[in-house]
């Protein structure tokens, strides 16, 4: 099994320029940058997580073409947080005022945005501290809802602004709340 590596590049100091270049030339790589200068160097995920990302993608794929609220966006897509960091959620959904209220080079690039809401998904290849350390920088970047789902433990931890996150155990039917009106996902296992 390959494991995550994260590097201590603080001290190195990589410009957006920098971090987004060493991002071009290294395509074959997951690179994602955290809000404390860690370089995260992600192992790409097996048959089983790659499944589930895709079925959740494709839920909130269906869901905001019959809403047309906004955009869907998969893991290769590297988001600059406004707070620090520079993340890709396994699934991300931004609203249209907040897309179209970007530049074209900036929606060409790492949008310089954090989405309302985000989908992780923990791979047998993942620890939970760094994933529920993720889950904070969107929220301190702007995250109106994100769902870090743990098939390992069963459960799913629930993100929002200024609450405790809420744990719940599979199976669990989820919502989309005031955030994505009447998208809903049931989770069995």
């Amino acid at each position: 099994m390959l494991n995550t590596v994260i590097l201590n590049v603080e001290n190195i100091g990589f410009t957006d320029a920098q971090f987004y270049q060493l991002c071009l030339d290294n395509q074959d790589l997951q690179l994602e940058r955290t809000a404390k200068g860690e370089l995260v160097i992600m192992p790409p995920v097996g048959g089983i997580s790659g499944g589930r990302e895709a079925d959740l993608i494709g839920l909130l794929w269906v869901w905001n073409r019959q809403s047309q609220l906004g955009k869907v966006f998969s893991s290769n897509t590297l988001f600059r947080l406004p707070e620090g960091g520079d993340r890709s959620p396994d699934a991300a959904w931004v609203s249209l005022e907040k897309w179209e209220g970007l530049t074209e080079e900036e929606k060409a690039g790492f949008p310089p945005i954090c989405p309302e809401f985000v989908i992780e998904v923990r791979s047998r290849s993942d620890s939970l501290k760094p994933l529920q350390e993720k889950m904070l920088e969107y929220l301190q970047s702007g995250l109106q809802l994100g769902w870090l789902i743990d098939p390992q433990n069963q459960q799913v931890e629930i993100y929002r602004p200024h609450t405790t996150v809420e744990v719940r155990s599979f199976p669990v039917s989820l919502s989309g709340e005031s955030v994505l009106p009447g998208f809903t996902v049931e989770l069995l296992e």
